[in-house]
C-alpha cells in the first residue's frame, strides 16, 4: 500500500474519481480512498440525466455551474472513452417535460420562460404535437417543452471511467479503506489513519464522501450541513413500441436505456440512512409512469433499487476550502445531480488544489454561506446516524 501522497481523495463516488481524472491530467500525484467498492453508492444508483433545465429555476450561480457542466460533455465522454475503454451510453436523447391537466399549464409556461435564459434550445408543444413525438405518451398530456439537447449517460459506467483512466494515467485507488481520522500539525493535515491502523501521509487533503460527509466533518472540526436523502428507482422492459425520449412529469422521470429498459425515478425519502424499498414508494413509481405512459401496465420489471442522494439545505454544493485549514478542500453535497456536476467539479477542484485558487465559477458554493450556529447542524446530522 501506498503510504505517502502528494494528495489524497477520500471518497471513491463520481466525484472523488472525476477529481483524482482532473488532477492526473494535471500531473499532480494522487490516492483515493474508499469505505467500499469505487462508485458503488449514490453514483452507481443514479439515472445518469444530463438534464440541467429541471433543477433551475432562473439564472444564477449554480445555472451557470450545471450549464458549465452539461456544457463539457460532448467533448469529455468521448475522452474519457478513450482513456478507460469503457463504453459510457452517451446519447442525446432529448426530453420532454409534460403536464396532463391543463390547469398546470401556466405554471409550465412560467418554466419555460424562467429557463429561456439558459441558452438551451426548447420548444412548446401541445398534447398533441407531444404525442407524435412520443407515441407511449397518455392521451391526456395537456402539453410539454421539449429540450433536444438534454442527454444521459450510464451512471456507474461514468465513474468506473473517471476511475479507470485516472489509474490508467497513475492515481492510486484503493476500496474497502475506511477512514478513522486525520493526523495534523497546527492548521494542516498531515495524513488520515484506517480503522486497520493504516497511515497515508498527504499533503493536501480533499474530501468527496457524499452523503456521509458529515462525520467527516467532524475530524476538521467544522459541521458539513450533508443528510443522506433516499430516492428510490426501478427499470421496466422497454414495450414492444419502445420509449424514445426522456420524460418528466408529476415529479417522476422515465429514461429509456441502451438495454432496452426504462428507468423510472425517484422517490424523495428523508429516512436518514435507510436503504430499504417500501411497497408506497414502489407504487408511486409505477403508477406515475402508467399515467404518463399507459402502456407500461404489462411491461415486466426488471430490478428495483435506492440510492442515497447527498443533500444539503439549499439543494447545493458544498466546494473549495475547508475553513480554517490550510491544506483541505471540500467537495460534498451534490444531491441528485452529481453526475451532472462531475466535470466541473473535477475540473474546478483539481485548480484550486493546483493552484491555491478558487475558481470564480465556484466561489458562491464554499461552505461559509451557511451562516447558522454549529451546533444546529451538528444536532441535525446526529438524528439521522
Amino acid at each position: 500500500m501506498k503510504t505517502t501522497t502528494d494528495i489524497l481523495i477520500v471518497g471513491g463516488g463520481v466525484i472523488g474519481c472525476a477529481i483524482a481524472y482532473y488532477l492526473r491530467k494535471a500531473e499532480a500525484d494522487v490516492v483515493v480512498v474508499d469505505a467500499g467498492e469505487i462508485g458503488a453508492e449514490a453514483s452507481s444508483a443514479a439515472a445518469g440525466l444530463l438534464a440541467p433545465l429541471g433543477p433551475l429555476s432562473g439564472p444564477g450561480p449554480f445555472a451557470d455551474l450545471l450549464l458549465a457542466s452539461f456544457g463539457l460533455f460532448p467533448s469529455l465522454v468521448p475522452e474519457l472513452q478513450e482513456a478507460s475503454g469503457i463504453h459510457l451510453e452517451y446519447e442525446q436523447t432529448g426530453a420532454l417535460r409534460v403536464v396532463r391537466d391543463a390547469k398546470h399549464i401556466p405554471n409550465l409556461c412560467k418554466r419555460m420562460k424562467a429557463w429561456q435564459p439558459s441558452g438551451l434550445q426548447m420548444y412548446w408543444l401541445t398534447g398533441e404535437e407531444a404525442r407524435q413525438r412520443e407515441p407511449l405518451l397518455s392521451p391526456d398530456i395537456s402539453a410539454a417543452i421539449y429540450v433536444p439537447e438534454e442527454s444521459q449517460i450510464r451512471a456507474p459506467h461514468l465513474v468506473q471511467a473517471y476511475a479507470q483512466a485516472a489509474a490508467n494515467k497513475g492515481a492510486v485507488l484503493y476500496p474497502h479503506k475506511l477512514v478513522a481520522g486525520i493526523t495534523k500539525h497546527n492548521a494542516r493535515v498531515t495524513g488520515v489513519q484506517t480503522t486497520h491502523g493504516e497511515s497515508i501521509a498527504c499533503n493536501h487533503l480533499v474530501i468527496a464522501t457524499g452523503a456521509r460527509s458529515a462525520r467527516c466533518g467532524e475530524w476538521l472540526n467544522i459541521s458539513l450541513p450533508v443528510n443522506p436523502q433516499r430516492g428510490q428507482m426501478l427499470a421496466l422492459q422497454q414495450p414492444a413500441l419502445p420509449l424514445h425520449h426522456i420524460i418528466f412529469g408529476e415529479a417522476a422521470y422515465l429514461a429509456p436505456k441502451e438495454d432496452e429498459t426504462i428507468v423510472v425515478g425517484a422517490t424523495r425519502d428523508e429516512v436518514g440512512f435507510d436503504r430499504h424499498l417500501t411497497a408506497g414508494g414502489v407504487a408511486w413509481l409505477l403508477n406515475t409512469a402508467i399515467r404518463l405512459a399507459p402502456s407500461l401496465v404489462n411491461s415486466a420489471i426488471d430490478r428495483l433499487w435506492t440510492g442515497l442522494r447527498p443533500k444539503t439545505p439549499d439543494q447545493h454544493p458544498i466546494l473549495g476550502p475547508a475553513p480554517g485549514w490550510e491544506n483541505a478542500t471540500l467537495a460534498v453535497g451534490h444531491g441528485g445531480v452529481g453526475i451532472m456536476l462531475s466535470a466541473i467539479t473535477g475540473q474546478t477542484i483539481a485548480e484550486l488544489v493546483t493552484t491555491g485558487r478558487v475558481p470564480e465559477i465556484a466561489r458562491p458554493f464554499s461552505l461559509e454561506r451557511f451562516s447558522g450556529p454549529k451546533e444546529d447542524f451538528m444536532n441535525e446530522n446526529m438524528n439521522l446516524t
